[in-house]
């Protein structure tokens, strides 16, 4: 079938040679547009790597539309793989010329040469919007930043699945994870932008994390840990991966959502009877010290444990110890308990 921006096939007695007579898949050509779509970002991001970084269309003369060719779509999909694996844009651009790209026989990437070495940098939009500065990020957390902003939840659960498997709970949150919602907060500050970018962050890091969480059916403590954010407060991803670690290490806990409210905890303490209570403020007006002083007594202690940046300039009471990264928090509550 003629693609309809494509000039008209020969008739009749009219026959091509060469290559396109051999592989009729090798003439395929699309638009801007449609390599956009394919790659899903936004054309003025293909111009630009045209005009910055000499990654065009071969097919392309003077008075005529652009149009890409497999060879050309092939070394653009090898610059968006390196992209999403944490390279600047100049460093996947020197990537994609360098790699080897035989005349392909259908629109798929070819085989690619070994990664480059990548470096530190700011993270740019693959769709056109603002980046994110993240100087000295990791390469994990360079890479699902790339993802998360061009809405790739598919990428961004690899990159996270891969760093969780290699690396663990902890170095994934504090180096992966922790830095790029540093960056998007920032840049929420600075612009308003990135609601949307930052629900799908918070979705993908909250399955991975869930699907590390082992189910503890014969736990080292004998009453259970129990996880919860302050009174109203919505911020509680940074639990899972607590509770990932604890679970992993054969504590038993109970984890309740976000935005609980205040008789609903207390009616939790009352009703687990925890060894101890993990209590998240991600938002200083929900640091509130009545709230703990509001808990239940029970017959035996619970060891109260609070975390979270909404206690940096609050008061924590004496009943309560601070927790503050993940490795510490994880081996206090352990200590405690078991």
């Amino acid at each position: 079938m003629t693609h309809p921006e494509h000039p008209a096939a020969p008739t009749g007695g009219e026959r091509e040679t060469g290559a396109a007579e051999e592989d009729p898949a090798a003439q395929l050509v699309l638009s801007v547009a449609a390599v956009a779509r394919r790659l899903g970002v936004a054309p003025a991001t293909l111009r630009t790597w045209d005009r910055r970084y000499g990654l065009g269309p071969s097919d392309h003369t003077t008075g005529r539309h652009r149009r890409y060719a497999p060879g050309d779509i092939a070394r653009l999909e090898l610059m968006q793989r390196a992209l999403l694996r944490g390279a600047s844009s100049a460093e996947a651009a020197k990537y994609a010329l360098a790699s080897r790209v035989p005349v392909p026989r259908a629109l798929h990437p070819p085989s690619p040469a070994p990664l480059p070495v990548l470096t530190g940098g700011e993270v740019e939009a693959g769709t056109g919007g603002r980046g994110l500065s993240m100087p000295g990020a990791s390469r994990r957390a360079r890479g699902l930043g790339r993802a998360v902003l061009a809405m790739d939840s598919v990428a961004a659960q690899q990159i996270l699945a891969d760093s969780l498997g290699e690396d663990g709970v902890v170095a994934t949150w504090d180096e992966v994870v922790r830095p790029l919602l540093g960056a998007m907060a920032a840049r929420w500050e600075h612009s308003g932008a990135g609601v949307e970018v930052s629900h799908l962050l918070n979705e993908c890091v909250l399955a991975a994390m869930i699907r590390v969480t082992p189910v503890v059916t014969t736990p080292r403590n004998h009453r259970p840990v129990l996880l919860a954010c302050m009174p109203d407060e919505r911020h509680n991803i940074p639990l899972y991966p607590l509770a990932a670690v604890l679970s992993q290490r054969g504590v038993g806990i109970r984890q309740l959502g976000a935005a609980l409210p205040a008789e609903a905890l207390r009616s939790a303490v009352r009703r687990v009877a925890p060894a101890a209570v993990v209590l998240w403020a991600q938002l200083p007006r929900y640091a509130d010290p009545g709230a703990l002083a509001a808990l239940p007594r029970t017959r035996q202690r619970v060891r109260l444990f609070v975390g979270g940046p909404g206690w940096e300039r609050g008061v924590v009471p004496s009943t309560a110890e601070r927790i503050d990264d993940l490795g510490t928090a994880a081996a206090a509550v352990e200590q405690a308990v078991c």
